[in-house]
């Protein structure tokens, strides 16, 4: 038996359960994987009724929801302070590696944020600390157009693009002998970021 559910009923305040609901949808998912979740599974988690859970969110999808803005939070607050921690001239490449160490770190919470995310207009992008405008801002930093919008746009989603990639496949053992040559996983990820953009061409023909 987990030891989670070995713990006694929590009694939680109408206030704070869905934050308890939460918390308690995240060990979930990272020790047994969405499939495991479901509201009855995460009320037994929390220590609460099977009823609980269903003041706070409809279904499982809400609280899919609710956990994937939670961790879209985790990740803009991992990213201010790698930043803010960075040379200017490294704070572009810092904030691809706190995204790519954060993906590596929390794998099932990266998947539900992005599964939530898929049929959205747009990333959660609120306040200049998402990390969407983080990356962003640190372009226009860099010399970015602030006023070509497409353009921006383009570039910013490059960077993602490549941190992204760059999550799905830093774990390849492939890598590792880079990895061992360049002395360690950050100093890989360092170097593959920095090398990105590289490429160049005529994208008219």
């Amino acid at each position: 038996m987990r030891e989670s559910q070995a713990v006694e009923a929590r009694p939680y305040h109408h206030g704070d359960l869905s934050r308890g609901l939460i918390d308690a949808a995240r060990r979930l998912l990272e020790a047994e994987g969405p499939n495991a979740l479901s509201l009855r599974a995460v009320a037994r988690e929390a220590g609460v009724s099977p009823a609980a859970p269903y003041h706070h969110f409809k279904d499982k999808g809400e609280l899919l929801d609710a956990v994937a803005q939670e961790g879209w939070m985790m990740l803009d607050q991992a990213m201010v302070e790698s930043k803010a921690k960075a040379a200017p001239k490294d704070q572009l490449t810092s904030l691809g590696i706190a995204y790519v160490c954060f993906a590596r770190e929390n794998p099932a919470l990266y998947r539900v944020m992005y599964d939530a995310a898929r049929d959205k207009e747009a990333l959660p992008d609120e306040g200049e600390d998402s990390a969407y405008c983080q990356v962003r801002d640190t372009m226009i930093e860099m010399g970015a157009d602030p006023d070509n919008a497409v353009e921006l746009e383009l570039t910013t989603t490059a960077a993602w693009c490549a941190a992204h990639g760059l999550a799905e496949m830093a774990g390849f053992k492939q890598f590792d002998h880079l990895k061992e040559t360049l002395g360690g996983e950050k100093a890989f990820l360092y170097a593959v970021l920095n090398h990105v953009g590289l490429f160049q061409g005529d994208h008219r023909r």
